[in-house]
């Protein structure tokens, strides 16, 4: 029974066309060694670069990009179009053969919005922050990742969910990735990241957490910003029974290979 590893690919690493040959060929090798690979990718950067040329104006609230009807299409085009296919013919071009979906497809994703609570420094009153089409999982249904792994595909995945009304909703990636390893029951989570993973308080790579030794350095702020929210979806995922997941330089050559077949791994 093959195992399958879903991998999540940042915006980031793609601009680099070195780096991006590496990982196509990482992924087909792992597919060659029977392993299932499922790549999912984010486009922070490819988005926000679309948006610039349309001169389409981003609205933040608490920290938090608002997307609009506009800003949602734009987002849909980048992600399920020229990102999703620019990693699909990379794989292609490593003898690889990829399948680029998104989670509209076949119902892979179904999502509802998401509220986030917010505090008005001004007035003190805790508001609901409408951020328009930016969703949460609610449903996985990962029939059509089955079917495609089953072949000799390798599918490569935008995300972006869809509401129960039929709306398309904006999903953060390393969100994205998590509940479909669970879903899945993938051996491996493996987040591709432009840091090396957890650092020290002096700045040392910490090589594994078990999940109470991760709770305690956010509690005390050895764990900060961005990568909060990596490794509370990092502990979720643990929780529902995924082996292990693994943040990992992306910028590292053959990262995931490394990770996945040497003892000490690179994340």
């Amino acid at each position: 029974d093959r195992q399958t590893v879903v991998v999540k690919f940042g915006g980031h690493a793609m601009g680099d066309a070195e780096l991006a040959a590496n990982f196509a060929r990482d992924i087909v090798l792992l597919k060659q060694a029977g392993v299932n690979p499922v790549v999912v990718h984010g486009g922070g950067p490819q988005i926000g670069s679309l948006l610039e040329r349309l001169n389409i104006r981003s609205e933040f609230k608490g920290g938090l990009r608002v997307t609009d009807r506009e800003t949602v299409d734009v987002v849909e085009m980048v992600l399920a179009g020229s990102v999703n296919k620019e990693i699909v013919t990379a794989i292609n071009a490593q003898g690889g053969k990829a399948v680029g979906i998104s989670g509209k497809d076949a119902n892979l994703m179904r999502a509802r919005k998401i509220e986030r609570r917010w505090k008005d420094p001004d007035s003190n009153i805790e508001e609901i922050l409408d951020l328009g089409f930016v969703g949460e999982p609610i449903a996985v249904d990962p029939h059509i990742i089955d079917v495609i792994v089953q072949s000799d595909l390798i599918p490569v995945v935008a995300p972006i969910g869809v509401s129960m009304s039929g709306e398309t909703l904006n999903i953060n990636a390393d969100t994205f990735a998590a509940a479909l390893a669970t879903a899945m029951k993938a051996k491996r989570l493996l987040l591709l990241t432009d840091v090396e993973g957890v650092l020290d308080k002096k700045g040392q790579l910490i090589k594994s957490l078990t999940t109470t030794e991760a709770q305690n350095l956010i509690e005390d702020g050895t764990i900060t910003g961005g990568m909060i929210p990596k490794i509370e979806s990092c502990l979720d995922v643990i929780a529902e029974g995924v082996e292990a997941v693994v943040i990992i330089n992306g910028k590292v050559p053959h990262a995931v290979l490394l990770e996945l077949f040497t003892e000490h791994g690179a994340g």
